[in-house]
């Protein structure tokens, strides 16, 4: 995957602390490709949604202190992730901004609600059948949400509506958020070159 500048809407970002070493790349007019790196295989497959789904080629490479467990890996890629996006987007003239989808997967329902608002707020309810999804940590889904979330600037509304089994239920989550993503940032043709607010700023 090229990861070059070279597009308004494509992006890199490294983020490097004691805890975690991470690059992000993305290009917001992909088509999905995703090379992804973790060390935690739920994650990468949970990342790779947002890809595929989201229509955004991702390049997530983190190298974190998984000796400890998964928390800093999972919480410092959202904020990478985040941080990219916040640059990807720029003034927002033209986004459509708001986005939503309902994605389901088998007995289990998400719902996902994005506003590309400029003020950061993750509001979740998910009440995971279980604790651990292979090596991920459920709580720390919740974790990667709120440092996206913060550093993309963005309110982001997450429902698992339904649901038994924990591997469906993070599914969907991530699907549904991809879905609405894409859609939150489609050029919309009709509002070419304008803020979408009547602040005129966001």
């Amino acid at each position: 995957m090229d990861t070059g500048l070279t597009a308004q809407r494509k992006v890199e970002v490294t983020r490097n602390t004691a805890e975690t070493q991470i690059r992000v790349a993305i290009n917001l007019d992909g088509t999905g490709a995703a090379q992804l790196a973790t060390g935690i295989g739920f994650f990468d497959h949970m990342l790779d949604q947002i890809a595929r789904h989201g229509l955004i080629d991702l390049l997530i490479e983190c190298k974190g202190d998984l000796h400890i467990d998964g928390h800093h890996t999972v919480e410092d890629v959202g904020i990478t992730f985040g941080q990219a996006m916040a640059k990807a987007v720029g003034d927002k003239k033209g986004l459509r901004r708001y986005g939503h989808a309902y994605v389901p997967l088998d007995e289990a329902l998400s719902r996902v609600v994005i506003d590309f608002s400029g003020r950061p707020g993750l509001h979740m309810r998910v009440n995971f059948k279980s604790g651990m999804i292979g090596a991920l940590d459920t709580q720390l889904v919740y974790e990667f949400f709120q440092g996206f979330s913060n550093h993309a600037g963005l309110t982001l509304h997450i429902d698992n509506l339904h649901g038994d089994n924990a591997h469906h239920q993070c599914e969907t989550i991530f699907k549904a958020f991809a879905r609405a993503l894409r859609m939150a940032l489609e050029i919309d043709p009709r509002a070419a070159g304008v803020i979408p607010s009547t602040k005129g700023s966001l």
